[in-house]
């Protein structure tokens, strides 16, 4: 089976299976986990951090730099196609009582400036939640799997701090972002108060991100997370995967790249298939379908029946990610597959 549904479904290295055997464990409550105090130190060196908190998802360090930045009834401004927004099922309203409010995202995963600072420039008046932060996200999973160029980072975390307010960066794949922007993960870092990554997507990882930031904003980041329920014991088990996930895993990130684009090319010559452009295509492919909710069922159904996944995002439309364990064979297939599957489904 080629599944392209999303980079969450890869598996764990042979290394990385080595190294959860062997790792060496205390408990990270008390902070006694060596594996865990590792991760964390390479973690916020990578980001040009002071600190580092291994967390259970991504969710959940989004949650914890919500809650940390944002008292309870202030205000997060956020992309309106925002993974914190859309996809994470409410909780910062609903755990951390704070008042979500979105602006628009632009193709390119940029936040519309001018609604930005509408948002900011709040009137200091009783009927309305005062703003705390701001929240970017780079890549940027709903516009395409794009890299959010750097120029628009420094023009928003500009304007935040001119009125005062934090800024934290959802950097679920900012490792993809920083390669397609041939840059480091610590420059797109340092655009921000705070930094989340995931070691569970395009890293290979079973489970497990990472929060970065100040001692400061570390220190109650931990005293969250144990609010959260989200302390863990010997958690150098996780650790372990993350140690080597991001001494090996890295720097191939770049394949994904070039298999997502070859991906793209060849689907892009599928009658029936309109492929999303992508000005720093990452490791992800939009594409949308000819015909009705049905024929979409259809192109889906055949492409399984071929022993290919993809995901669905609406009526007509698809993602399909590319990752560890995705080589260009199997790209090649995907796309004789989605041919197949669409004179199927579109014929006539």
């Amino acid at each position: 089976m080629i599944d392209l549904r999303s980079d969450t479904v890869t598996l764990p290295t042979p290394q990385m299976r080595e190294a959860i055997a062997r790792a060496e464990l205390g408990d990270d409550v008390y902070g006694e986990d060596p594996t865990v105090n590792r991760l964390q130190e390479t973690a916020a060196e990578l980001t040009g951090k002071e600190a580092a908190l291994l967390v259970a998802s991504g969710t959940m360090a989004n949650l914890i730099a919500l809650m940390v930045h944002c008292p309870r009834g202030r205000k997060a401004i956020v992309g309106s196609k925002a993974h914190t927004y859309v996809y994470e099922a409410g909780s910062g309203s609903l755990v951390g009582g704070i008042a979500m409010t979105p602006v628009p995202n632009l193709e390119t995963g940029a936040l519309d400036l001018t609604e930005l600072e509408r948002e900011l420039a709040t009137a200091p008046d009783a009927h309305f939640a005062q703003p705390a932060l701001v929240a970017l996200e780079n890549t940027h999973n709903n516009c395409g799997g794009v890299a959010v160029p750097t120029s628009h980072l420094a023009d928003a975390a500009a304007m935040a701090r001119r009125y005062g307010v934090a800024v934290h960066l959802d950097g679920a794949r900012i490792f993809n972002a920083a390669i397609a922007l041939e840059t480091d993960v610590a420059s797109l870092a340092g655009y921000a108060d705070s930094v989340s990554f995931c070691l569970s997507k395009g890293l290979s990882c079973p489970v497990g991100s990472l929060l970065c930031g100040s001692r400061e904003f570390i220190d109650e980041a931990h005293r969250v997370r144990k609010l959260l329920g989200g302390g863990m014991r010997q958690a150098g088990i996780i650790a372990a995967a993350g140690v080597v996930a991001l001494d090996m895993m890295v720097d191939r990130l770049a394949e994904d790249h070039l298999n997502a684009r070859a991906l793209a090319e060849g689907l892009g010559l599928v009658a029936g298939i309109n492929v999303q452009a992508a000005s720093r295509r990452t490791n992800m492919v939009f594409f949308e379908v000819d015909g009705d909710e049905t024929a979409a069922q259809t192109f889906q159904g055949a492409l399984k029946e071929r022993q290919v996944l993809v995901g669905r995002r609406g009526p007509n439309s698809f993602r399909a990610v590319t990752h560890y364990g995705i080589d260009r064979t199997a790209i090649d297939r995907a796309v004789t597959a989605a041919a197949e599957a669409a004179g199927e489904a579109f014929a006539g």
